[in-house]
C-alpha cells in the first residue's frame, strides 16, 4: 500500500479530502508503473494474467549481471550514453557500467538517499537526492559539485549542452551549469490542484528541451535561458471530480524528425509539430507509463497493461496485445524488430513490432521492472526494483 500511495501527489486539498482522494487513486486509478506498485492489491478486482508458454522465435541471451541497490519507493531508470550505461539506487550508489560487458567503470556514493535515476551525456552524470540535492560526477566518478534546488526531484536530470536540467514536483524547471552547478535560469509554472507524483521525462530536440506538464500540456524550453518557446495541449481534462480530471503527460516525449508525440494519464495519445506545437492527430487513450517509438509506430500500454501499436502518421491502431493484462507493465522500448517491456514479476517480454506477438521472454530476479530498458552498445540493459542490472543481447 505504501508504494501505491506514493503514486500520486495530492496538492491544494484539505488533509481529510487528501486522504479520501488518495484512497480513490489507489483503488480506481492506480498509476502503478510510475511508482512500481502492483495493480492487484486488496482494492483491485483484476488478478494478473498468468503467463502461458511461448514458442520463442527470437533468441535472447543474458550477457551479464550487476547490482546497484534497491530503488525503494522511486523509479530508478538506467540511462545510456554511447556504449556505457549509468544506474543508481535509492541508497545513494551511482554506477557507470560498460554496456557490452557489464564491467564497472566507476562507482560513487552520495551522502543522501537518491530520489531519481541518473542523467548523463557521457561526460557529466547527475542524480537527485533527498531535499532537492543535485550531485554531478565526472568521467571517473569524482564528484564535481553538489547543489540544492529546494524542492523534491523525482525526474532524472537531463544532461547535455553544458547543462544539468532538473524539475521539481512544485513545477519548477531549473538549468544548472554542468561544470559548476551554478544556476543559469529557472522556469516556473503555476501548480494544478492535483497531479501525478511521478517522474516526468525531458528530452533534447534540436535546440530545444521538450517536456510534458501536468494538465495534459506539452512544451519546449530554450536551453539558453529557459524561456518557453511554445506550449500545446495533448489532452484536455474530463469529468467532474479532481480524480477524473487528473490528466498529466507520462513518460518521455517521443521525438522523430519534425514530430513530437506524447501520452497522458486519463487522456489521449497525440502527435504534434515539433516546430510550433500544432496538433497533427490525437485519440483517446490513457497510459500510466508513456510511450516508445520507431520510425513508423508508437507503442504504449494502457491501465490494463494491454500493449498497443499506433501508426505515428495518423494514430490508427496497428495491433494490440492483451496477453499481459494487469501485469503492471513498465515503460517500453523499441529495439530492432521488437518492442520490449518488463512486468511486476521481473519478466522481460519481447513482442514483434509487426504484429505484437510475444517472440521471446527473459526472467530477471523476480522484482518489478518499472523503468524503460535502455540500449548501451549492442546490449539491452534492464534494471529491477531490487537493484539487479541485467544485460541482454537479442540475436
Amino acid at each position: 500500500m505504501t508504494s501505491l500511495l506514493r503514486a500520486a501527489a495530492i496538492r491544494s486539498l484539505s488533509p481529510v479530502v487528501s486522504r479520501r482522494v488518495a484512497r480513490v487513486v489507489v483503488a480506481g486509478a492506480c498509476v502503478s508503473a510510475l511508482a512500481g506498485c502492483s495493480l492487484f492489491g486488496k482494492e483491485n478486482k483484476h488478478p494478473p494474467t498468468e503467463l502461458k508458454p511461448i514458442s520463442a522465435t527470437l533468441s535472447v541471451k543474458q550477457a551479464w549481471k550487476a547490482d546497484v541497490g534497491k530503488s525503494g519507493p522511486y523509479v530508478m531508470a538506467p540511462v545510456a550514453a554511447g556504449n556505457n550505461v549509468y544506474v543508481s539506487s535509492n541508497g545513494g550508489t551511482v554506477l557507470a557500467l560498460e554496456g557490452n560487458s557489464g564491467r564497472t567503470l566507476w562507482k560513487a556514493k552520495t551522502d543522501l538517499d537518491l530520489t531519481s535515476g541518473p542523467g548523463s551525456d557521457g561526460s557529466v552524470t547527475a542524480v537527485a537526492g533527498e531535499k532537492g540535492a543535485i550531485y554531478a560526477f565526472d568521467t571517473s566518478g569524482k564528484q564535481l559539485w553538489k547543489k540544492q534546488v529546494n524542492g523534491e526531484v523525482l525526474s532524472a536530470p537531463l544532461v547535455g549542452n553544458g547543462l544539468v536540467v532538473v524539475r521539481t514536483t512544485d513545477t519548477r524547471v531549473i538549468g544548472l551549469d554542468a561544470q559548476t552547478g551554478d544556476r543559469r535560469w529557472i522556469y516556473q509554472r503555476s501548480q494544478t490542484p492535483l497531479n501525478l507524483r511521478a517522474a516526468m521525462g525531458m528530452v533534447y530536440a534540436g535546440d530545444g528541451i521538450v517536456m510534458g506538464f501536468p494538465g495534459g500540456k506539452l512544451g519546449v524550453l530554450a536551453p539558453g535561458n529557459g524561456v518557453l518557446r511554445w506550449e500545446s495541449t495533448v489532452s484536455y481534462p474530463k469529468g467532474v471530480s479532481e480524480i477524473e480530471r487528473l490528466n498529466d503527460v507520462t513518460g518521455v516525449p517521443a521525438v522523430n524528425g519534425r514530430q513530437v508525440c506524447a501520452t497522458t494519464f486519463q487522456g489521449r495519445v497525440s502527435c504534434l509539430e515539433l516546430a510550433n506545437g500544432q496538433p497533427q492527430w490525437g485519440k483517446d487513450f490513457s497510459s500510466p507509463t508513456g510511450l516508445a517509438q520507431d520510425d513508423t509506430s508508437l507503442f504504449a500500454s494502457d491501465e490494463t497493461s494491454t500493449l498497443f501499436a499506433f501508426d505515428r502518421s495518423n494514430g490508427n491502431e496497428r495491433w494490440k496485445n492483451d496477453q499481459l493484462r494487469y501485469r503492471s507493465l513498465g515503460a517500453p522500448i523499441a529495439l530492432g524488430r521488437s518492442v520490449v517491456v518488463g512486468d511486476f514479476e521481473g519478466f522481460v517480454h519481447f513482442l514483434s513490432r509487426e504484429d505484437g506477438q510475444i517472440v521471446a521472454r527473459m526472467k530477471t530476479d523476480g522484482s518489478a521492472v518499472s523503468a524503460a530498458p535502455v540500449v548501451a552498445g549492442q546490449t539491452l540493459v534492464v534494471q529491477t526494483r531490487d537493484g539487479d542490472i541485467f544485460g541482454f543481447v537479442p540475436n
